[in-house]
């Protein structure tokens, strides 16, 4: 059996000034990130208030009628889902979600009738986005990339975005949650509620990610693997439904624009006389992979499309 929880890091050192807490800290993020990319943080600069009302007004949009939620669906013409959808994402059992990109983003569509549902969104929105950057940063030094190296790659927040998502309770006759899969954006964030079912795979073990009061989940994406040509992992994981309970939560996606190109840096590969473990692409040519698994999904769960598309066969 491998460990029975993923670490929890304490970010209080990178606010302080702290350098003997901040480089402790830092020893368990790189350990966490070459081994599996996840770990959860406290004292990261989110108010505990704020996350306990965006859980809140979420349930509160959820529990609205379907034909309520519905107000607030994505404009068919939007080039952006923005909006309430209830469809399949990456599992077998409708869940429901509400995304929405930067607060001052015009494709945001909320629901009138309930203003403290956007304030909650919104200002969770502003804390997360500041998170992202800082989270950046430190896997930045991680990889021991020059200064500000991946915040200038990264430099367009327009991009970002997140959901807040119900799952409802588990079926015994159907696969329920969210399907295993890895992000592809660089960093992601997840605020659960005391329901739980996140799990995160290491070493072939599902290790299941324990709700605590105050607690921000951090899981890095394929980008990250690309380009440390796999020294740090996009980790996998998967939602577990509970029986008899909805679960609910929000997920930031600390993102990156369409026509990046990603490769394994040389830093990684040339300069260390390493081969490259993929090809390069531009970020969006593999969004839109991504997407067209979701809606045409593939029969075979094998044949869903993966980082290891890109993969070389050295």
């Amino acid at each position: 059996m491998g460990d029975a929880s993923i670490p929890t890091i304490d970010l209080s050192p990178f606010f302080k000034g702290d350098e003997d807490g901040k480089k402790k800290a830092m020893e368990v993020i790189i350990k966490a990130f070459s081994e599996y990319g996840f770990f959860q943080i406290v004292n990261h600069g989110v108010p505990l208030d704020l996350m306990k009302k965006a859980i809140e007004q979420s349930k509160v949009f959820f529990n609205f009628s379907d034909e309520e939620k519905k107000k607030s669906s994505p404009s068919p013409d939007s080039p952006l889902p923005a909006g309430y959808t209830r469809q399949a994402v990456q599992c077998r059992d409708n869940n429901e979600f509400f995304l929405a990109f930067p607060p001052a983003s015009n494709f945001n569509i909320f629901p009138q009738n309930l203003p403290r549902f956007r304030e909650a969104f919104e200002e969770l929105f502003v804390q997360m986005s500041k998170l992202g950057v800082l989270l950046e940063n430190i896997v930045n030094e991680s990889l021991g990339l020059p200064t500000n190296f991946l915040k200038e790659f990264n430099d367009d927040r327009n991009w970002d975005f997140m959901v807040t998502l119900r799952y409802f309770p588990a079926n015994p006759n159907d696969d329920n949650g969210l399907l295993e899969h890895e992000d592809a954006n660089p960093v992601t964030f997840v605020i659960q509620d005391e329901v739980g079912g996140l799990q995160v795979r290491k070493n072939g073990e599902w290790i299941p990610v324990v709700p605590a009061e105050g607690t921000i989940v951090v899981n890095l994406g394929d980008i990250i693997q690309v380009m440390s040509n796999k020294k740090f992992k996009s980790a996998t994981h998967k939602v577990v439904s509970a029986e008899g309970r909805d679960r609910y939560s929000y997920a930031f996606f600390h993102n990156l624009r369409g026509d990046r190109w990603i490769e394994p840096l040389p830093q990684f590969t040339t300069d260390i006389g390493e081969a490259p473990k993929y090809r390069g692409f531009f970020f969006k040519d593999y969004q839109e992979l991504r997407v067209q698994n979701k809606i045409n999904p593939p029969s075979r769960r094998e044949d869903v499309i993966h980082i290891t598309h890109y993969e070389i066969d050295n």
